[in-house]
């Protein structure tokens, strides 16, 4: 009996570590940060300052515990790219000179 498994596709994204990105939506909308890590594999980014929620620590030997501030993946459809001059704009791969690269609609190199 043959096993179904679950394949999940993960989509090509446009944001990577250290962009400058806008947040378009939720309770951060508006703000500009830098990018600390993306997980290609849940769509999501952690974002500098962004998404930030208390845990609950129980004590440990290395720990106090206590409230703590943690940082949240924010979803990638939440977020846009900024390109040098600080505006938000789209990103495409083009290749120059038999490299492909990353540039924002305004034709500036990102990558």
């Amino acid at each position: 009996m043959a096993k179904n498994k679950q394949t999940s596709k993960r989509a090509k994204l446009h944001i990577k570590k250290d962009d400058t990105v806008l947040v378009l939506a939720g309770k951060y909308k508006g703000t500009k940060a830098k990018v600390l890590s993306v997980l290609p594999e849940k769509n999501k980014a952690i974002v500098e300052g962004v998404n930030v929620v208390k845990r609950h620590v129980k004590p440990a030997a290395d720990n106090p515990g206590g409230i703590q501030e943690k940082l949240a993946p924010i979803h990638i459809s939440n977020l846009k790219v900024c390109d040098a001059n600080g505006e938000p704009t789209r990103v495409y791969r083009k290749l120059i000179d038999g490299k492909r690269v990353r540039v924002s609609k305004n034709e500036e190199v990102l990558d």
